[in-house]
């Protein structure tokens, strides 16, 4: 009997719980992260009703996702949990412009990650690395936003460390 379930094979998963963690409604502030319709949003206005019949008061947040920028609402009663992604940022020195727009970044370990593109929703930025890569002057540092499994470089900056 037990010869049945030899050959079954067991997959993990993840929860993917350490991506957010639960906040009160009324916790969260202006400038601070949320999720809004299942996306990682930067609180850009947020505003607190009074208490009505039905015994809340509801809050009415309002933000732009930290990615596309595309803007979220929604509304939310004060003694309510919304989930709070976890943002990182790092610098990385960019090593690289490959032709077909990928970036190859070295850590300050000295590991290299090759697996960014140049972002395509702010053009603005990529023209910006692109124009600095040719000069090839000095060096930069890319910084990249990480959130729910997704990375994005969002600046560059001169890296006043490292003279070439």
């Amino acid at each position: 009997m037990a010869d049945e379930f030899h050959d079954e094979e067991f997959h993990q998963a993840g929860s993917g719980a350490s991506q957010t963690y639960p906040m009160q409604c009324s916790a969260l502030r202006k400038n601070g992260h949320v999720m809004l319709k299942g996306k990682p949003c930067k609180i850009v206005d947020m505003s607190t009703s009074k208490t009505g019949k039905h015994g809340h008061a509801k809050v009415h947040l309002v933000g732009l996702d930290i990615f596309t920028g595309k803007k979220y609402e929604d509304i939310c009663p004060s003694t309510h949990n919304m989930e709070v992604p976890n943002v990182s940022r790092k610098d990385y020195q960019l090593v690289d412009l490959t032709d077909d727009g990928f970036l190859s970044l070295m850590e300050d370990d000295g590991n290299t990650r090759d697996d960014l593109k140049l972002p395509e929703n702010d053009t603005n930025l990529a023209a910006e690395i692109k124009e600095k890569w040719k000069k090839d002057e000095e060096t930069f540092m890319i910084t990249v936003l990480s959130s729910m499994g997704t990375d994005m470089p969002v600046a560059i900056k001169v890296d006043s460390s490292k003279k070439v």
